[in-house]
C-alpha cells in the first residue's frame, strides 16, 4: 500500500481525480512535486517522511493552504490508511462550509480510489 501511493508520478493512474503529476523524486524530508487536481495547479513539499507509516506534504494553491497528512498501520495482513487534510486562507474563510464538504469528499473519494487499486494489484 505504502509503495503505491508514494508511487507519486503514477496517481494519475489510478485515481481518476488527478489529472496530472510531475515529480522526478526521489521523494524524501523537502522534495516537491507539482500536480492537478479539481482544476487547481498544487505545488506541494514533503515535509515529514516516516517510510511504511507516515507522510505529510503541503503547499499552496488559489490562495489555499493545505497540509495534507497520510498515515499507514500494518493490522495483520491489511494495511489501515488514514488521512487528514487542514485548508487556511481567505477563500477558506469565504465559503468554509462549501470547501470543508469539497475537501471531505475529495479524501473519501481518494482513499477509494487507493483501496481499489490496492485491490487490483493484489
Amino acid at each position: 500500500m505504502w509503495e503505491l501511493h508514494t508511487d507519486i508520478a503514477a496517481w494519475p493512474g489510478w485515481n481518476p481525480d488527478i489529472d496530472q503529476v510531475q515529480f522526478n523524486g526521489p521523494l524524501e524530508n523537502g522534495s516537491s512535486f507539482s500536480w492537478r487536481t479539481h482544476g487547481l495547479d498544487i505545488t506541494s513539499t514533503v515535509s515529514e517522511l516516516v517510510p511504511n507509516e507516515r507522510i505529510v506534504w503541503g503547499g499552496p494553491a488559489d490562495g489555499i493552504t493545505g497540509i495534507h497528512v497520510w498515515t499507514f498501520e500494518q493490522n495483520g495482513d491489511h494495511v489501515i490508511v488514514r488521512t487528514e487534510e487542514s485548508w487556511s486562507g481567505a477563500p477558506v474563510e469565504a465559503a468554509a462550509d462549501d470547501l470543508g464538504k469539497a475537501l471531505s469528499d475529495s479524501l473519501a473519494s481518494w482513499l477509494r480510489h487507493l483501496k481499489a487499486r490496492a485491490e487490483q494489484c493484489a
